[in-house]
């Protein structure tokens, strides 16, 4: 079993703790937590159910906080550069569980004041950047990536990109730039399909805008994984599915 720094090599081709969360070796204990929070959403097992690799990411990245939010094992890894027993650090931990207990259950009303704060903002940008380059320009990828995004904001996020690629700010990737009519109206196709399976499960359900609505969608689809979702209902659970269900390492 490789040790946690090799294993972040290998997943994240970095030894730095600090770089695999995304926060300099100066941040305070919030702002590690709010590097591990956005890391984690990307590779979260609930948005990556069928993806192997992004569990290994979301297990690196919660041995990674938990070594970074402990004083004593952060102090000792400041000074030495090593993980003290680092190829023992909580193997068998069952890490999404881990992940709701740091980051508890939210009302529908703090969900939606969060996307009116966060859409448009400084942090978005930032999001919307990173996916840019780490699927190289695919717009495919870079909705489904940015948290929150519906099919709405795709003008929007092309408008920024184009005019970060113009002031040499991003580099022109050609799946970006040289994108097909086609790709894109297949997108759009997927998008309202996914839409209206959505709408189909809530009238079937019964659901209307309450708290207890939300976590019924959030159980349907841990259910029925073949049903549909567009990435907006899937970032919704990434970030405040029940805080009682238990997930074992990503299966359902």
């Amino acid at each position: 079993m490789p040790g946690l720094l090799q294993t972040c090599e290998e997943l994240f081709s970095t030894r730095d703790l600090y770089k695999v969360i995304g926060v300099e070796n100066t941040a305070s204990e919030k702002e590690v937590k709010k590097g591990y929070y956005r890391m984690s959403m990307r590779f979260h097992p609930d948005r990556n159910s069928e993806d192997e690799k992004s569990t290994e990411k979301f297990q690196a990245l919660s041995k990674v906080y938990s070594v970074l939010s402990d004083s004593g094992k952060r102090a000792l890894y400041d000074e030495s550069g090593e993980v003290e027993d680092e190829v023992d650090v909580d193997q068998d931990r069952d890490w999404v569980s881990y992940w709701r207990l740091l980051f508890p259950q939210v009302t529908l009303q703090a969900i939606k004041e969060f996307e009116q704060k966060y859409k448009g903002s400084e942090e978005e940008l930032e999001d919307l950047k990173a996916a840019y380059l780490e699927h190289e320009g695919d717009m495919d990828g870079i909705m489904e990536s940015v948290t929150l995004a519906t099919m709405e904001d795709e003008p929007r996020f092309r408008g920024l990109l184009q005019g970060l690629v113009e002031s040499d700010a991003l580099p022109d990737f050609a799946a970006f730039s040289q994108e097909g009519r086609i790709k894109k109206q297949h997108r759009k196709r997927k998008a309202k399909k996914e839409a209206k399976e959505a709408e189909a499960m809530r009238k079937e359900l019964g659901m209307d805008d309450s708290d207890d609505a939300l976590k019924k969608m959030i159980a349907q689809r841990n259910q029925s994984r073949e049903t549909g979702f567009n990435s907006f209902m899937a970032d919704l659970e990434a970030r405040y599915a029940p805080k009682g269900k238990k997930t074992k390492k990503g299966k359902k």
